[in-house]
Order: C-alpha cells, then sequence, then structure tokens
C-alpha cells in the first residue's frame, strides 16, 4: 500500500488557523427520503434495481457552484439488487482522493469482500476547511449521485479519515447524526467545524498519545462530544505508557443501544498506521484497520432504534472498579468463531456462556493459536500472553453472567486465521 507522507509543518499551521476559522457547516442533509430511511428499517435507494451508469475512477459533479470530483469503488460483481454498505473515506491535508484510493480506503477496502462501496471525495486546496459548509454539501451531492445510481444500504453509511479527513468526519458526524451511522476518527480535531453535534451517532476515536501535531487532547474533545450524546458513562480510558509500543482500546459501557463509542490509543505520534511493537508505521501491519472494520461491520444486521433520542443522558450504573468475586469453580463454556480474514490477519470472537441456572463472577478462557498466530488487539478482556497458549480474564463489566447468560470478547490477530485456535476452555472464577 502506499507511505503515506506526515505533513508535519503544513498540518501545524493548518490547525492554527482552522482552530479560529473552522468553516460554518450548513444544517440539513441530502433528502428528507434519506432521513426517513435511516431512523427505521433498511430503504432501498434509486439506484437499486437499475441499470448502473457510474462506473470505477474518478468522476466529476458540481457542488456549491464549483466543479468537484471524488474517487469511486465499486464492488466487484455489483448486484443492482442487492443494498450495499457506503464508506466515506476523507483524505489528509495535503493528501489526496488517489491516495486513500491507492491505500485501499484506510485498509479497508481488502477487508470488504465485495460488501461495500467506497468514495474518496478530493478536498479543495487539498483540505476540509469547510468554509460555509460547502464540504459537507459536497458529501450530500456525492451521496446523492451515488444513491439515485447504485442500490446503498441506507442505515449503512459510514465515514472515516485521518488528520484533516478525521476532521471532516467528525464534522460529517454533527451535521448528518440522521444519515451517518457511525464514524472513525483517526488523530483528528475540530478543524472542519461542528454544525449541530447534539445528536447520537457511533464513534470510534484512535490517538497517538504523543501527538506532535493534533495534540490527544483535541481527539478527547471529539469522543466526548459522542460519549455524551451517546449517553455512555463518563470514564478516562487506560492509555499506554511512552515506549511501550503498543495501544489500548477501550469500549465505553452504558451507550445508547445502537450507538457505541469506542477509543484507542496508541504510543506514537501523528500517523494513522501505528504498529504494535514497532515504532515505524506500517499501512500493511497497522492494528487500525482490522479494529475500524469489525467496530463498522458490528451493524450489519442492525438499525438504528426508532425512539427519539433522549435530551438528557439517560442514567447510568457505572462498571465495577474492583475485580468480580471469587469462589468455587463453577461452569462455563466458550466458543470460538472466525469473524473475518484478511492477507496476514484475521478476526476472532469467543463467546463466553453460562450454562447453568446460577450466576458466575467472573470467568477465564484458555485458547491455543497456530504456530504464526499473534493477537494484535483485544477487546471485552484482559489477556496474558499473545502467541501459543493464551488466556483471557473478563473485563470488569461483564464478568457476571446470570442463569443461562453469555457475552463475548474479541481480538484482531497477525498470521494465517485458517486454523482456529485449539484447546478453547472455560473456568469461573
Amino acid at each position: 500500500m502506499l507511505k503515506r507522507r506526515y505533513l508535519l509543518p503544513s498540518i501545524t499551521a493548518a490547525a492554527l488557523l482552522l482552530a479560529a476559522t473552522a468553516g460554518g457547516a450548513l444544517s440539513g442533509g441530502f433528502g428528507a427520503t434519506a432521513v426517513a430511511a435511516t431512523n427505521g428499517t433498511l430503504a432501498a435507494t434509486a439506484g437499486c434495481g437499475k441499470a448502473p451508469t457510474l462506473t470505477n475512477g474518478t468522476r466529476t459533479l458540481q457542488s456549491s457552484g464549483q466543479s468537484r470530483t471524488y474517487n469511486l469503488r465499486i464492488p466487484d460483481g455489483y448486484d443492482r439488487n442487492h443494498p450495499y454498505r457506503l464508506i466515506f473515506g476523507f483524505h489528509w491535508l495535503n493528501g489526496s482522493a488517489n491516495n486513500v484510493t491507492s491505500a485501499g480506503y484506510y485498509g479497508l477496502q481488502p477487508l470488504s469482500n465485495n460488501s461495500t462501496i467506497f468514495v474518496a471525495p478530493q478536498g479543495l486546496n487539498a483540505g476540509w476547511a469547510n468554509t460555509n459548509g460547502r464540504d459537507l454539501t459536497l458529501f450530500d451531492d456525492i451521496s446523492r449521485q451515488i444513491e439515485s445510481d447504485l442500490c446503498v444500504d441506507t442505515t449503512q453509511r459510514f465515514a472515516l479519515g485521518w488528520s484533516y479527513g478525521g476532521a471532516m468526519s467528525y464534522a460529517v458526524a454533527c451535521a448528518r447524526p440522521t444519515v451517518i451511522r457511525a464514524v472513525t476518527v483517526l488523530s483528528g480535531a475540530n478543524l472542519s467545524g461542528c454544525n449541530g453535534g447534539t445528536q447520537p451517532v457511533a464513534y470510534f476515536g484512535i490517538h497517538g498519545t504523543f501527538d506532535s501535531v493534533l495534540n490527544i487532547s483535541q481527539g478527547r474533545q471529539l469522543r466526548d462530544t459522542f460519549v455524551r450524546n451517546n449517553g455512555c458513562t463518563a470514564q478516562s480510558p487506560r492509555e499506554p505508557s511512552r515506549g511501550s509500543l503498543t495501544h489500548i482500546t477501550t469500549a465505553y459501557a452504558g451507550c445508547r443501544a445502537g450507538y457505541p463509542v469506542q477509543w484507542a490509543a496508541f504510543d506514537g505520534d501523528h500517523t494513522p498506521s501505528p504498529v504494535d511493537g514497532s515504532g515505524s508505521p506500517n499501512d500493511s501491519r497497522t492494528w487500525t484497520s482490522g479494529e475500524i472494520w469489525r467496530f463498522f461491520s458490528q451493524f450489519e444486521s442492525t438499525t438504528p432504534p426508532t425512539t427519539p433520542p433522549p435530551t438528557t443522558p439517560p442514567p447510568t450504573t457505572p462498571p465495577p472498579t474492583t475485580p468480580p468475586p471469587t469462589g468455587e469453580p463453577g461452569t462455563c463454556a466458550a466458543t470460538y468463531r472466525a469473524v473475518n480474514s484478511w492477507p496476514g490477519g484475521f478476526q476472532g470472537e469467543v463467546t463466553v456462556a453460562n450454562p447453568t441456572a446460577t450466576t458466575l463472577n467472573g470467568w477465564t478462557v484458555g485458547l491455543t493459536l497456530a504456530g504464526g498466530q499473534a493477537i494484535s488487539s483485544l477487546w471485552s478482556g484482559t489477556n496474558t500472553g499473545t502467541t501459543g497458549s493464551v488466556t483471557v480474564r473478563n473485563a470488569a463489566y461483564n464478568g457476571t453472567l446470570g442463569a443461562n447468560a453469555s457475552t463475548t470478547f474479541g481480538f484482531t490477530a497477525t498470521g494465517d486465521g485458517a486454523t482456529p485456535p485449539s484447546n478453547v476452555t472455560c473456568t469461573s472464577p
């Protein structure tokens, strides 16, 4: 994949300039039909059933009185009657739509298995100032053109981007909450404006702990907007120490159903491609694409709730701060399933179930990874070891399982996922 250039001086200058002149986003969206569609069941776009006229490559359209362009990637074997996921990938400052395309839309296109239509818009002056809402209007106009010609699942629209592209993704989440299903912001800040910013949107923020261009505090501010909007329990997620060369991903508790918030902090600088165990970014080895794909693809069979968002966050009970109580060993069962795979890596999920009529307090899963496999990230549990024999203990918030209840934890790993983990066991506590 194309290695991204980290243009630190120019991005820093843009951050200083745009902090004072962030673009004013226009309210609304690209049509009442789209708004209604995301608040209910899947709705077919006008392009469903039609022979498409759009093709892969660079497309041109008029938006806000200017000629604008975007790159389009349609799935191989496109089926005009099948509604597809739609993902917008916004480029970084002094980057381009071609850069995003060459890098596989932040590594998601190789993972999509032809399930997704990808779009990479081109920013004016290679950025996303969003002056007078012009870039939000571009998002609307591109969406309208694509959906009138191609078959899109209106409950499956997503956006992501790094740096300035992350700022634009945040602006889309703020201004188009009934259109966009979820966003991922990599090393972003409030540079493109936030018109609205009071409604829930599923949100995943990723940021380096010693980002020298856009300080991690700016990324936390964006995250906390949707912690509030989504009714999540406020917390200060753990972040890795300097020199650890690791990342920590936290899924917030208490969020409104269907609107999760996730935060990943990594020991690194301003990059979209951190690698655990290395100080050198690498597009093909980074853990970010796998975690982003997992975050987006969890919505594959769900639609947002039909009830309006609450005017105040619902009361929540914070997760326990102490480990679950210990006691006599209980009975639990663990089942592994493969979720996804790609060249050089895979994603797995383990379901932990309590098949008894009594409550279990705490669980520990053991599994053995095949040779060449190594866990790169794990969520909803705490692992000991990353290769060979690995144990995973419950997180503080999912250790208590009532009668016949279950929970899950997941992970991404490097290596060939064709061989599933063996010796999968479960004990409690």
